[in-house]
Order: structure tokens, then sequence, then C-alpha cells
């Protein structure tokens, strides 16, 4: 097969057509301090000096909610309609602006965006503090959640009429004992659904699925999104499992983000890449971390993965019996971000 451009090889993964290869990506966040000229300088840089296929914008221009600053019930009234192209959502709009007339049709860009719940939960100062704004304070709070929702939905448009492809949509609480599963449904996913409304003009919509231990992921299957993301190697809900109950998807992980990306050696960095496909090949799959590899990721073992990966796809992508990696322990009580 010709060699594809980035945009045609994720376009072509995401929609179940055959690829040259495997779209590849991984990602860390970026601290530009507020300047959208600044990050998008970041997200090339970073992005375009690994050669890989997504370039995804960070939020470390945030959303305008301070954490831990809702201590009593009225403090949820101070979350209020905001205009998507201004402040500091303007600015991450600008951020899309840059990178797409820089890379013009070249390679596809997502937004990553949080859900309302997780917004809330930072705002709240922790889940625990959340918790206790459920079982006081419901009205106020799903008042606050409504809100967050129609500015998430009007920003995740903003962001595609400005040229986003896609936005990766980051939605916690599911897991790692933040929520049970009857808060979750009523206070996080009528709100996650509302806000990805706005999303739906981008074909690489992702959603992922925040999570170290204890997710179900069946409630997420079925989310009005192209792509899911979870983080396969520490919830140890396999992409082979996954892609057999919803074949229509186009998967994204198989990098354990606590692995061997951040350790070495490239051989195991190469194994886990190929253990990955074998377990979902290289269609409707884009190989990434589960989530967020560290900041201080060591430079050397981020170029080991991509020269692996030129390696693993001339050699023929895949090697050894599916799912022969043994999973390491998980993470507990990860902060957000994804």
């Amino acid at each position: 097969m010709a060699s594809m451009t980035k945009m045609e090889r994720v376009r072509a993964a995401v929609e179940g057509r055959p690829v040259d290869r495997v779209p590849f990506c991984f990602w860390h966040h970026f601290v530009p301090h507020g300047s959208p000229q600044r990050m998008a300088r970041f997200v090339l840089d970073f992005f375009g000096g690994f050669d890989l296929d997504i370039f995804k914008i960070m939020p470390d221009i945030p959303y305008p909610l301070a954490r831990d600053f809702i201590h009593a019930a009225d403090d949820w009234s101070y979350v209020t309609r905001l205009d998507p192209y201004e402040g500091n959502l303007g600015k991450m709009v600008q951020t899309v602006i840059i990178l797409r007339e820089q890379l013009g049709d070249e390679a596809p860009i997502t937004m990553t965006v949080f859900s309302p719940y997780t917004y809330a939960y930072r705002a709240a100062g922790g889940a625990d503090r959340l918790r206790e704004h459920i079982q006081r304070n419901p009205v106020q709070l799903h008042n606050a959640l409504a809100v967050l929702a129609l500015n998430i939905a009007d920003f995740c448009q903003a962001c595609a009429d400005a040229g986003a492809d896609g936005i990766f949509f980051a939605v916690q609480g599911a897991g790692d004992n933040m929520a049970t599963p009857a808060e979750y449904a009523e206070f996080a996913r009528p709100y996650e659904l509302m806000a990805l409304q706005g999303a739906q003009d981008g074909w690489l919509t992702t959603l992922h699925v925040h999570a170290s231990s204890g997710l179900d992921i069946s409630p997420f299957l079925d989310y009005p999104a192209p792509v899911l993301s979870w983080s396969d190697r520490l919830t140890g809900i396999s992409l082979k499992e996954v892609r057999a109950r919803v074949p229509e998807k186009c998967l994204m992980g198989g990098i354990n983000e606590a692995g061997p990306i951040t350790s070495g050696p490239k051989e195991a960095i190469a194994a886990e890449m190929r253990d990955a496909l074998d377990q979902v090949g290289s269609e409707r799959f884009i190989l990434a971390n589960g989530c967020s590899i560290p900041n201080d990721n060591p430079e050397e073992w981020m170029r080991a993965a991509r020269e692996a990966l030129d390696e693993i796809t001339q050699t023929g992508g895949t090697a050894g019996p599916a799912g022969g990696l043994e999973e390491p322990a998980g993470k507990e009580g990860r902060d957000i971000i994804t």
C-alpha cells in the first residue's frame, strides 16, 4: 500500500478502512503559561518532533473554574454560562486556529476536554468533598453540572469550527472508588452525554474513560464517539475483549503509561506494542498510551517507542500469541489528568 499522510492514516483507521501502518501517538502535559502561541509551539515541537500521527492539545490553558473553591451550597451558583471565544476557552480555540494554519491537511488535531463531573470534582476539592455535595446539595450541584455541560458543548463546537478534527473527551469517576454506580449514573453520565452533543462534528472525537482500577467499561461502549480510549494495561480490560464487544469502534490504547515507555528497555516497549497489535490488528485501532505519560518521561524511551513502530511495521506487525504480556499492578489513587 502507498504511504499515507497522517490525516489519511488516522481517518482510515477510525472509519475501518485499510491503513499503510497502525496510527501511533503518545503524549504528556505541557505548561505554556496561558499563551495560545506557546501552546501551539509546544504541540508542534512535541508531536512533530517524534513524528506522531495525532496532534493532541492538552488542557493546560484551563477551563476557568478554580480548584477547591466550592465550599458551600451557594458557591455552585458561581458556575455560569461562558462565551467559548472569550477568556481561557478562547485561548484554546485560538490554539486550534494556529495549529490548523501550520499543519494544513497533513495531520489531525484533537482538543482535550474534561467532563462536567471532572471539573466539579476538582472545584469541590476531591471525590470525598464532591460526595458531600451530592448528599447535601444535590439540586445546586445538578444546576452547576448542567451549566458546565452547556459550556463544554459550546466549546467543543467552537473547536470544531476552528479546525479541530475531534475532541478527546476525558471522563472521570467511574473507577478508582470515586463514585458509586448510582452516583455516577445520576451526576455524571447525563451531563457527559449533554456535553458530547457539541462534539458530533468531529470524526476523531474520542471518549477517554479515565481509571486505573475498578472500572466497568460497559456503560461507555455506546457513547456517541467513534474512538474509545482507556488504560487497558492498568485496568486489565483488554483491547481484545472490547474489540469483541464493539467491533465498529476504533480503539485507542495498548501502551502502559506507567510501563516500559517510562523506563525501557526498547525490547520491552516493542513487545508491548506487538502484543497490542496481536490482540486487535492494525485496522480500527490507534496505538497509544492509555493515559498521559509522565511529564519528565525520558526522551530516550519515547524515541525508542517511535523506532520500535518502524521496526514492527517493517517486519509485519505482530509476533507471538495474543495477550502474552503480564499485566503490571495498577497505580492507585491517580489524580486527573489524562
